[in-house]
Parts: C-alpha cells; sequence; structure tokens
C-alpha cells in the first residue's frame, strides 16, 4: 500500500488532482490511514496508470471516467490500444518537431518533395503559407512551383530522391571523402535550381531535418537503406563546416560591425 504523498511522487500528479479523482469517483483509494490519508494499492495504480495514459492521449475526463468504470473495459486490451495511439501521436509529434525546426533554421518548412503523404504535405504547406509566406524562400519557392503540375512535381521529386539512393551506396565511405561532399554540393544545387536558395545555413538545417527522425529520416532510408540520412547529414556538415563564407554571410557581418552589433 502506498500513501497519497508517495503516488503523487510516483505519478508526478498533485495530492490534489488525486482527491479530485476519488471526489468524482475517478480513482477511489484502497483505504486510509489512522491518520484519515489516503492509501492505494497495486490495482488502484494500475488504475491511475490507464487514467493517465488516456488524459495525455487528451480524452475527456468524463469519457475516461465511463471507460475504465465500464463492466467491459479490458485492461489488456486497453493497454494495445492506449500503445496504437500514442505510436501515432509519437509520429505526429515527430513531424510537427521537424516542422518547428525548418521554421526555426529556415523560416518555413521545406521538405515539399510529394514523397511523403500529400494530406499531410498540403496541410503542412497551408500551414506555412499563413504564418511565414512573407518569407524570401517561401516566395521563391511558391514561385518556382507555381507554373509546375503534379506529375512534374513528382518527377523533380523522384529526381532528387535518387540523390538519397546514390548516397547509400556510399553510405560506408568517409564522410568527408571528396565523393560525399560532391553528392552534398549536387544536393545543394539541386534544391537551389528546382525549389529556392539554398544556402549553407539552410543546408546545415536540412541535414539536421534529415537525420532528426520521423518521416523525413525514413523516406531517406527507404531509398538508400538503412544509415542513409545519417551518413547525409554527416556529409553536409562537414560540408558546411569547410566551406567558405558566403557573399551574403560576409555582407551581413560587415553591417553588424557597422552597426556594433
Amino acid at each position: 500500500m502506498m500513501t497519497v504523498h508517495e503516488v503523487s511522487k510516483l505519478a508526478g500528479v498533485s495530492i490534489r488532482t488525486l482527491q479530485y479523482y476519488d471526489k468524482i469517483g475517478l480513482l477511489h483509494p484502497t483505504g486510509y490511514t489512522d491518520a484519515g490519508y489516503r492509501l492505494y494499492d497495486d490495482a488502484e495504480l494500475e488504475r491511475l496508470q490507464h487514467i493517465l495514459l488516456f488524459r495525455e492521449l487528451e480524452f475527456p475526463l468524463k469519457d475516461i471516467k465511463a471507460i475504465v468504470n465500464s463492466p467491459d473495459f479490458d485492461k489488456s486490451k486497453a493497454l494495445e490500444q492506449q500503445i496504437e495511439l500514442l505510436r501515432i501521436k509519437k509520429e505526429h509529434i515527430e513531424n510537427l518537431m521537424n516542422f518547428a525546426l525548418g521554421i526555426k533554421l529556415l523560416g518555413v518548412k521545406h521538405m515539399d518533395f510529394k514523397v511523403f503523404d500529400r494530406s499531410k504535405l498540403d496541410e503542412y504547406s497551408r500551414q506555412a503559407k499563413e504564418l511565414y509566406g512573407n518569407t524570401p524562400e517561401y516566395k521563391e519557392m511558391e514561385e518556382k512551383q507555381k507554373n509546375r503540375t503534379e506529375k512534374e512535381d513528382k518527377i523533380l521529386a523522384d529526381r532528387f530522391m535518387l540523390l538519397f539512393k546514390e548516397a547509400g551506396e556510399m553510405k560506408n565511405m568517409n564522410p568527408a571523402s571528396g565523393e560525399a561532399r560532391n553528392l552534398v554540393k549536387r544536393i545543394q544545387e539541386y534544391i537551389t535550381q528546382n525549389l529556392y536558395t539554398c544556402t549553407n545555413k539552410i543546408l546545415r538545417g536540412l541535414g539536421k531535418m534529415y537525420s532528426g527522425g520521423g518521416e523525413i529520416t525514413t523516406n531517406i532510408d527507404a531509398y538508400g537503406g538503412e544509415g542513409t540520412a545519417i551518413f547525409v547529414a554527416n556529409a553536409i556538415e562537414i560540408y558546411c563546416d569547410n566551406a567558405p563564407p558566403s557573399i551574403l554571410s560576409l555582407t551581413i557581418c560587415r553591417t553588424h560591425e557597422n552597426l556594433n552589433l
């Protein structure tokens, strides 16, 4: 048996929350100490685990109460469902993290290569346009894409992914090799030619997204084999570390110096 204070520390929920769960009939204590403190046994702790999992999945408390109080409630089946829902949520969060990283580094997410689920891409594109449509990179990408058909976009996407297939064939090589540098340069040039001006700063950010997990990494590895995304990311990092600063970067630095920034 555990006291309410022990359960609070173990589960990471406040004592007030446990008291409220008791009040609404969601989680009753097994008993009470002589001093009147709530006590919980293993069965109630297991029930609390299900409650907290459903809360993480954003179920309303009234729905959770109906589920766990149902005579048909199957703990094993519920756990399987929770695992599947958490997996979906994890995938969604990973996509949002990659999207947010792209926004932070580039001003907008640019992985619009039609190799992922179309509905997801459309949603990302819509959000990006609403929030970040004024960035130069986005405007440049929109200008280049506006006269292309979906078929042409797919052809460009397929050609782009062939670069990652090629990367897969050299993933066991040194990412600092001349072949790897040449491949990174071609990736950068392809993006610049078909989407937006891919500066070394943007390229470095893309490399982090490529190896950051989620659908981006999965799709790259699907073309080049497991480990391709990490190889490309490492090659990009080395390439950018050894690349001379761009004229734009020098101009910005000098401007900051002149302004004493």
